[in-house]
């Protein structure tokens, strides 16, 4: 007996099938980490779970494509197609588009001052911000600069800037947000996390500020610090970065928090 497949069936498999090779095709572009230069077919296989023989089969196809090279040791690396559409990505993509939608949505959410601060040196750098509509609320300027050694965002700057963080900033490092009350201003308290790049890079602080007398509370301070992680973990991934730390740390911050309440 034999099986007819219909139209809406075989446009199924085949979409299924095609879904499956890009699917296994991306795992071994993925497969490259930030410091293998090259990789055997043996570890392609082992990382990705691949049998050798599909490894194999979809490497030629990433080699005719320009995204993968065969070494003449015999090894495997990165070809240039991928250079080719990273250079067409960052010519469209500006770190803006990522940060100030994530900014408008903290502040909406927070009733709060968000901004994104830089490292410039010794000071950090006010690149982008959205205040709320309430009248008290904390005011500052894209382009203002303040001494990194103080606030929430500085100590963030300085914990994740290679070399150059003292050893009481391994807390921060360690849970990845630092939060500041009455540090810069006497009636300010902020929150602010890590936003990372492709390469594991600090690209800058996310941050929430407010009135001492409000952000300031247990409460509010949890709520913002969890806002900031999760949007901290989006803009990471839209820079190609690996989001996985930052939403543990959300995650570990509600275990704390439902512990705590518990005790």
């Amino acid at each position: 007996m034999s099986t007819v497949l219909t139209d809406t069936a075989v446009k199924a498999t085949e979409h299924s099938s095609g879904v499956a090779v890009l699917d296994r095709a991306f795992a071994l572009l993925g497969a490259f980490g930030p410091t293998d230069e090259r990789l055997t077919l043996t570890e392609l296989s082992k990382r990705t779970g691949l049998y050798k023989s599909t490894v194999l089969r979809l490497l030629g196809a990433l080699e005719h494509g320009g995204f993968i090279r065969r070494l003449d040791d015999g090894l495997y690396a990165i070809g240039p197609q991928p250079l080719r559409l990273a250079a067409i990505y960052q010519r469209s993509f500006r770190v803006d588009s990522v940060i100030e939608p994530l900014l408008a949505e903290l502040s909406h959410a927070l009733n709060e001052t968000s901004s994104f601060y830089v490292r410039t040196g010794d000071r950090r750098l006010v690149a982008s911000r959205v205040e709320p509509a309430r009248a008290v609320r904390v005011s500052i300027r894209v382009g203002e600069d303040f001494d990194v050694h103080r606030g929430a965002s500085g100590k963030v700057l300085l914990a994740f800037t290679p070399g150059d963080g003292p050893a009481a900033d391994s807390e921060v490092r360690s849970r990845l947000w630092a939060t500041s009350y009455g540090e810069r201003d006497s009636e300010t308290a902020a929150a602010s996390v890590p936003v990372f790049g492709a390469l594991g890079e600090l690209k800058g602080a996310l941050t929430v500020s407010g009135p001492l007398s409000r952000l300031g509370q247990p409460q509010a301070m949890h709520a913002a610090v969890a806002a900031l992680l999760e949007a901290a973990a989006r803009a990471t991934s839209a820079f190609g970065g690996d989001a996985a730390r930052l939403l543990m740390g959300r995650q570990q911050l509600q275990l704390a928090a439902i512990a705590a309440s518990a005790a």
